[in-house]
């Protein structure tokens, strides 16, 4: 027993990301899969109900619960953690650029978008209206908001993108504490930081492999479903989670990335609303190659300048 524990003591990463996943998957698999795979067959969207939803967001718990097990089960105790502010009145920067950053990276990629595309923007919102509207429908109330009702809320949900990362930040720290928070320093400590950002980056987006193939983010019957998808997500995970790892390298605290994560899903669908035609791979939103051009710049930049200075 003491064997086995020094190795996965010595794999720290590889254990971590065996548990985080296996936990996950089990999860997903038990719980979301049931409920999803009826809603496919009858031709709905497998992640539209309110218990789907619940159960996908419940699983982002499962990264934070994997650190907990692998410090438990390779003796790691609980020392550094990268939860605590580390010298604030220093670092307090890497906090407000998690907070406002990604809105602004979502809003470039955003308008890249629509100049490329100008007649693909309506500021009366068709993308929100018409879902909100077959939402109705779904639920039996068809009618009974009319448009102009919907545009309104719609500008008023806008505004919540600025405390996105306050409202999100429980589930969002599930994540983060395990992908930046651990994941990340253990790559660094034997590899380059280019290195441990692609990587996590990566296996991040590999995690969410279960609900892409049910159409998160990216929706279903797309050429070379799932693993386009999956590919697609993997590349937008690598690129946000680029900057997210830059805020935490340079803060030495997954807190920052806990706001910048929180603000990305608070945003993440907000172009979409304005858009007349929209597709996941291309945009507006940040999880096409268009939309997310802001991210990839940003990307790009913080591991250049990770890899010039490391630690602050």
């Amino acid at each position: 027993m003491s064997h086995f524990r020094t190795f996965l003591a010595q794999h720290r990463a590889a254990t971590y990301c065996f548990v985080t996943f296996t936990l996950t998957w089990a999860f997903w698999f038990a719980t979301v899969y049931p409920a999803a795979i009826p809603l496919l067959q009858a031709g709905q969207n497998p992640l539209g109900s309110v218990t789907t939803t619940l159960f996908v967001g419940a699983g982002m718990f499962f990264p934070s619960i994997g650190v907990v097990l692998t410090r438990l089960v390779t003796g790691e105790g609980f020392g550094h953690a990268w939860i605590k502010p580390v010298r604030f009145r220093r670092t307090w920067k890497y906090y407000v650029a998690g907070w406002f950053g990604p809105i602004l990276l979502v809003a470039v990629g955003a308008a890249v978008f629509f100049l490329l595309n100008p007649g693909d923007f309506d500021p009366a919102m068709p993308g929100f209206v018409r879902l909100s509207q077959d939402q109705l429908a779904t639920s039996g109330q068809a009618g009974s908001v009319d448009a102009s009702h919907i545009q309104s809320l719609g500008y008023a949900q806008l505004a919540l993108v600025f405390i996105a990362p306050l409202l999100n930040c429980v589930p969002c720290f599930g994540e983060e504490w395990g992908w930046r928070g651990y994941l990340l320093p253990k790559l660094t400590e034997r590899h380059s930081s280019t290195y441990a950002v692609v990587v996590s980056g990566i296996v991040w987006g590999l995690w969410h492999a279960p609900i892409i193939a049910l159409g998160h983010n990216y929706g279903l019957g797309y050429p070379g479903w799932p693993f386009t998808g999956i590919l697609m997500m993997c590349c937008f995970c690598m690129f946000i989670g680029a900057f997210f790892s830059w805020l935490t390298l340079r803060a030495k605290s997954c807190l920052p990335a806990v706001f910048a994560h929180g603000a990305v899903n608070g945003c993440v669908a907000a172009p979409a609303m304005f858009a007349l035609t929209a597709n996941p791979f291309v945009g507006p939103a940040p999880t096409g190659i268009i939309g997310d051009i802001g991210f990839i710049v940003a990307g790009v930049l913080c591991v250049i300048a990770l890899r010039k200075r490391p630690t602050p």
